[in-house]
């Protein structure tokens, strides 16, 4: 995992929208980037709802948000759909930036070991490099802490 004062590692992955995201096209722009495991399950629902419903206050200081998992486009379609999410949802179905971000992890689900993405968010300062981490991120007051540090 990269570490805080680290350039953030560059990616370009495609958005919900159809659209291209490179991370260094964002320069000049502070970065919320949150990684969570799976479109329209419980925890990562009320993660993404709260970043909705805090938009405003997110960008008002500068930033942006955005959303990775390792789902598909399409799967980010529905589920930015079904609760009206108003920032770009980008699909590492390869895995390459989930990897490059460390969050990418071995779990444990009653007993039964898998991986899948540790849910992980970086701010991104405005020359490109980590200001912040959060890593295992406890979905409820999430979003105010992330506001906190803007």
């Amino acid at each position: 995992m990269p570490a805080v004062g680290e350039p953030a590692p560059d990616f370009t992955l495609r958005s919900d929208d159809g659209k291209i995201v490179s991370l260094k096209d964002l320069r000049g722009k502070k970065v919320v980037l949150y990684f969570y495991p799976k479109d329209d399950t419980p925890g990562c629902t009320k993660e993404a709802c709260s970043f909705r419903d805090n938009l405003g206050r997110v960008t008002s200081k500068g930033a942006i948000v955005l959303g990775v998992s390792r789902d598909d486009t399409a799967s980010h379609v529905k589920f930015r759909e079904k609760y009206d999410l108003n920032f770009p949802l980008l699909s590492d179905d390869k895995g390459r930036v989930t990897e490059a971000y460390g969050v990418w992890k071995k779990k444990n689900l009653y007993g039964r070991e898998y991986f899948g993405i540790e849910r992980t968010t970086f701010l991104i300062d405005e020359g490109g490099k980590i200001a912040r981490i959060w890593p295992k991120v406890r979905v409820e007051g999430h979003t105010d802490e992330v506001l906190a540090a803007l």
